[in-house]
């Protein structure tokens, strides 16, 4: 299917959240993510099926000041 992961056209083979950040290699990393636009808590990454043309947001903490 095809999605856009932080603003750069993809086509995965992925149908949930959990397993597109897999795919894009994100594995266990620590991130924050969005679809659509909406927030999504780690907790429901797994059942979030994705659809065709989906924006994903993947965002990684920052520390500093």
């Amino acid at each position: 299917m095809n999605i856009t992961l932080n603003g750069e056209s993809r086509v995965i083979a992925a149908t949930t959240l959990t397993d597109a950040l897999t795919e894009a290699g994100y594995g266990d990393a620590v991130v924050a993510t969005a679809v659509n636009g909406n927030f999504v808590p780690q907790g429901l990454r797994a059942g979030l099926t994705l659809s065709n043309g989906d924006a994903i947001e993947v965002l990684a903490p920052m520390q500093g000041g």
